[in-house]
């Protein structure tokens, strides 16, 4: 997003007839109205619970947004800034993001565990640091996106697309990565102790230095002109 993008102003009233207007939308009510909040400043904004699906948000600032039980399904919130936002809370039913835009957001260092992104659109995103433990990524769009250091222990990205995604250090022990493609990614000592890499594949170049593979299953694994060097295979099968 650009330094110098003027955020659209909402004023909470506001903000409650839109989100009004969405819910009468999505019940295709006559008088309801797809909510538009694109680029629209909603730091700090309560959308708990709040029914977003399909919502163009692209480029929006949620900026330590509190968004605990919204449904997000579908959303556009491409180059949208979720940093410090919260989307998960003990005993509150987490955000769903199935099949949400996120092209390019920055989500680094959030707590993303438990919830779903399947399908999602992720390509560019910066989750570097997120926490992704235990997330479903089933079929998640993360072409280039940067998820150097994230915490992925026993998600799952079966079917995943991560070409040239930065995986550097990031922690995927006991993560389902079956049939994910990591074409020219970089997972250098990346933790992937019993991890499920079946028919993963890792060609063109994909950086493996220094990864921990101990105990992983790679049956079918394509790991043609991947860099092994000091890569750990102890036990993998």
């Amino acid at each position: 997003m650009s330094g110098e993008l003027k955020m659209k102003q909402i004023t909470s009233d506001e903000l409650k007839e839109i989100l009004d207007k969405h819910a009468k939308w999505l019940r295709k009510k006559d008088s309801g109205e797809c909510a538009n909040l694109k680029e629209a400043d909603l730091k700090g904004a309560n959308l708990e619970n709040a029914k977003l699906e399909n919502a163009n948000l692209e480029g929006a600032d949620l900026t330590g947004a509190r968004l605990w039980g919204a449904n997000l399904n579908c959303a556009n919130l491409k180059n949208a800034i979720l940093k410090g936002a919260d989307l998960t809370d003990e005993g509150i039913r987490p955000a769903s993001l199935d099949e949400i835009h996120l092209e390019d957001a920055d989500l680094s260092d959030l707590d993303l565990s438990f919830l779903s992104f399947i399908d999602a659109h992720l390509e560019d995103a910066n989750l570097s640091g997120a926490n992704l433990r235990c997330a479903d990524l089933t079929g998640a769009r993360l072409w280039g996106a940067n998820l150097k250091g994230a915490n992925l222990e026993e998600a799952c990205l079966k079917g995943a697309f991560l070409r040239e995604a930065n995986l550097e250090g990031a922690n995927l022990r006991s993560a389902d990565l079956s049939e994910a493609y990591f074409g020219a990614a970089n997972l250098k000592k990346a933790n992937l102790k019993g991890a499920n890499l079946e028919n993963a594949n890792f060609e063109d170049d994909a950086n493996l230095e220094g990864t921990d593979f101990s105990a992983a299953k790679i049956n079918g694994a394509n790991f043609k002109g991947a860099n092994l060097e000091k890569a750990n295979l102890k036990n993998a099968k």
